[in-house]
């Protein structure tokens, strides 16, 4: 049974995040023909309100799990993600690619609480670290493949392409996702409706960990949403070599994810996890002041080997520290830290890179790394921080 479920939340986590991925790709193309989008501060609007409707609907989702199989959420899931990527292609103004937009991402608002969650509550103890590991990787891997065939596609067959193709594909993959646990049954006793003490509790149990998970969401947005422009833009790369780039990018960032498991248990979950803010500020800020294309893809690829052994160190000291009953609530609420994150620097970096250039979104972020790096650096020495 556990094998089932880690296999139909790592497809499932794969489908969604190369459908969050998938629209932004084709934001560059948008802005260089002029049309839907025209401004950077375009791009910050559509991430700030997508981010904030996955707040919302992720805590409503978590509220409400436990009504609903696990399996039943994954169909409402992805045939609301393939319906709304159809809908966006059909946009005609800047005002209806953002209400389609919108959909998508309330549709896409399950996984990150109810899928985590699901994970975690069927691999307790030293099963924990590799389970984390592989769904995180399994994302990225969605993400992988997004970044491939999206710039290469929209710059070859138009904008729209990548965007029915995905349509697709979230329905392809997400029957092979859905029969693997048909017959599971994801209800738990342990796991009562939520209360405001609950959700207090979870509050309480994962609040340390909040800076960990907004450097990361802030750290994903940015890349996601500002390196096509600076690549595209600064360096002058054609889009479709720039989704190879990026390509690479999460490449690395799923490859380290399946190592994580290992690591931790050489390492240590702490020490791994402090790595991961430190090289990636680093290299955030080679990224950020770097003068030559050659240097700026070696500092966001090394970014992102580092970047991407944050998420499931995160994930893995809450799923230890979160009593089960919670682990729906405390991965609601952690994800909706990183989309907090991802809201705020999103729109923040759009206005600052139409006042200072594409490259401020990574220096800025830097600064946010040191911060963080610091805060964790110095928490106690203990393997829960």
């Amino acid at each position: 049974m556990n094998k089932r479920i880690l296999f139909s939340a790592s497809v499932f986590h794969g489908v969604n995040d190369a459908a969050t991925l998938t629209v932004p790709m084709v934001f560059p193309l948008l802005y260089g023909l002029g049309f839907i989008i025209t401004r950077y501060a375009h791009i910050g609007i559509l991430s700030n309100l997508g981010f904030l409707i996955t707040v919302i609907f992720q805590l409503i989702v978590a509220n409400y799990a436990h009504r609903f199989e696990y399996r039943h959420l994954l169909v409402l899931s992805l045939a609301g993600v393939s319906f709304a990527l159809i809908l966006i292609s059909l946009s005609w103004s800047f005002l209806s690619f953002l209400l389609f937009y919108l959909l998508m991402r309330i549709f896409a608002s399950v996984y990150h609480s109810v899928g985590v969650a699901t994970v975690s509550r069927s691999h307790p103890d030293r099963a924990l670290d590799f389970a984390m590991g592989v769904q995180s990787a399994s994302g990225n891997l969605g993400v992988f493949l997004s970044f491939i065939a999206a710039g290469f596609l929209a710059q070859n067959y138009g904008w729209t392409t990548p965007l029915y193709l995905l349509a697709v594909v979230c329905v392809v993959l997400g029957i092979p996702s859905y029969l693997a646990v048909r017959n599971v049954s994801s209800k738990s006793r342990t796991v009562l409706p939520p209360d405001a003490q609950s959700w207090k509790q979870a509050i309480r149990e994962t609040l340390k960990y909040f800076p960990g998970f907004f450097y990361g969401g802030a750290g994903w947005v940015t890349t996601v949403f500002y390196a096509p422009s600076l690549l595209n833009h600064k360096f002058q790369i054609p889009l479709g070599r720039t989704g190879l780039y990026l390509a690479l990018w999460i490449a690395i960032g799923t490859v380290m994810p399946y190592l994580y498991g290992y690591m931790s248990h050489r390492f240590g979950r702490k020490t791994i996890a402090l790595s991961g803010f430190i090289g990636s500020t680093v290299f955030l800020l080679f990224l950020g002041i770097a003068p030559m294309k050659e240097m700026a893809l070696i500092s966001m690829i090394l970014f992102g080997a580092f970047l991407f052994m944050i998420y499931p160190a995160m994930q893995s000291f809450v799923g230890d520290n979160v009593s089960p009953s919670r682990h729906t609530l405390a991965f609601s609420i952690v994800a909706n830290v990183q989309m907090l994150a991802g809201a705020l620097v999103s729109l923040a970096v759009g206005f600052l890179s139409d006042a200072f250039g594409i490259s401020s979104p990574f220096i800025f972020l830097s600064v946010i790394g040191v911060l963080f790096s610091a805060y964790f650096l110095f928490q106690k020495n203990n393997q829960s921080f």
